[in-house]
């Protein structure tokens, strides 16, 4: 395919992370559009609100008060989705043949899942976001996560810690004050699982790591990356499926957060801190995004080809109040997307 075709015809992108095709339709930006249209959040917050169950001293909703804490605060998750006490059962129900009221193949399987769900609160102050926090407050955010991950991981049971942050209400996010998630799992996610095998099968037949690999070649090539320092590089990638998707790479083979060293950690806390700011300024609103990050597995096998990485997934699409929906052929055949991700990366990187 041309590099014309890319800018101009309807064409598909492999993303190799997972196996699975974006169509691209970049003939259909200018569109009308007609449909629902978003309320913009809260203009200003307070730095503390009397209200919010995360802010320091308040009561959560279970009773718990929180402590008068002075930066960044972990909590065991009040209304957690996994719990680590749960007995490990097993349901397996078989296909009926209709004759004599045989059983074929076993055909639906249901089991137990053990995990770990905690809640991070970035900062004290409840009016702040990453884009907001400073370097040293953002880099204590970043040394918590490396703690939690290990402290996490070391669980004989557990294969899998999962960092994230759902920001604004349009992302179901259901408080304000800046705070993430951390969910252990007892066995590996959908999204983990599927990202394990392509770097792990690109790493057996090549003897290379996918995303080095990947980096090197949008360094080279620079027109979709939006972000970089000297230890790290923000960029939207070739598949993204979201508006402005981007992901989040450091330059240095590095398995988990656990592997960076002090610089990687600090250049990890500076290009957090410049990618937020750039989103909220693409709008001028505080931008909603999931954001979460994939690290190697912790089952205790060593996952060479694995490489440390951020996925942003942000919904907004036109403006502040208009957002992307995967709807229709999204849900029933295969993402699709107008904006090419070479615009995307161009309209952040000048902001």
């Amino acid at each position: 395919m041309s590099h014309l075709n890319l800018f101009s015809s309807p064409h598909r992108r492999l993303n190799p992370l997972t196996g699975e095709w974006v169509l691209v339709s970049p003939h259909r930006t200018q569109r009308p559009w007609l449909g629902q249209v978003e309320t913009l959040p809260p203009a200003e917050l307070p730095a503390y609100d009397p209200a919010c169950y995360l802010c320091p001293g308040n009561t959560r909703a279970n009773g718990v008060q929180n402590p008068v804490y002075t930066e960044t605060f972990v909590f065991e998750n009040d209304f957690a989705a996994l719990l680590p006490d749960t007995p490990s059962e097993r349901v397996s129900i078989r296909a009926l043949t209709g004759v004599d009221g045989a059983t074929g193949p076993t055909l639906l399987h249901a089991e137990t899942e053990r995990g770990l769900c905690r809640v991070v609160c970035f900062s004290p102050r409840h009016d702040l976001t990453l884009a907001q926090m400073t370097q040293a407050e953002v880099r204590r955010v970043v040394e918590v996560w490396v703690e939690q991950y290990q402290e996490l991981g070391a669980i004989d049971w557990v294969q899998s810690v999962l960092i994230f942050e759902n920001r604004g209400a349009m992302m179901g996010a259901s408080n304000p004050h800046p705070h993430g998630q951390i969910w252990a799992n007892e066995q590996l996610p959908n999204e983990m699982r599927k990202e394990l095998s392509t770097q792990t099968d690109y790493w057996r037949e090549h003897n290379r790591c996918l995303l080095c690999d990947y980096l090197a070649l949008e360094l080279v090539e620079g027109e979709r990356i939006v972000a970089a320092n000297e230890t790290w590089v923000a960029l939207v990638p070739f598949w993204a499926v979201w508006p402005f998707e981007t992901l989040v790479l450091p330059r240095a083979h590095a398995g988990a957060m656990s592997d960076l060293t002090d610089a990687g950690r600090d250049g990890l806390a500076a290009i957090l801190r410049e990618l937020t700011a750039r989103y909220d300024r693409l709008f001028n609103v505080v931008f909603p995004y999931s954001m979460g990050f994939h690290q190697r597995p912790t089952d205790g096998l060593p996952h060479d080809g694995w490489h440390l990485h951020a996925h942003f997934y942000p919904p907004l699409l036109r403006s502040a109040t208009v957002r992307k929906f995967m709807v229709g052929y999204e849900m029933l055949g295969q993402p699709q997307r107008d904006l090419t991700p070479e615009q995307a990366a161009a309209r952040l990187r000048a902001v």
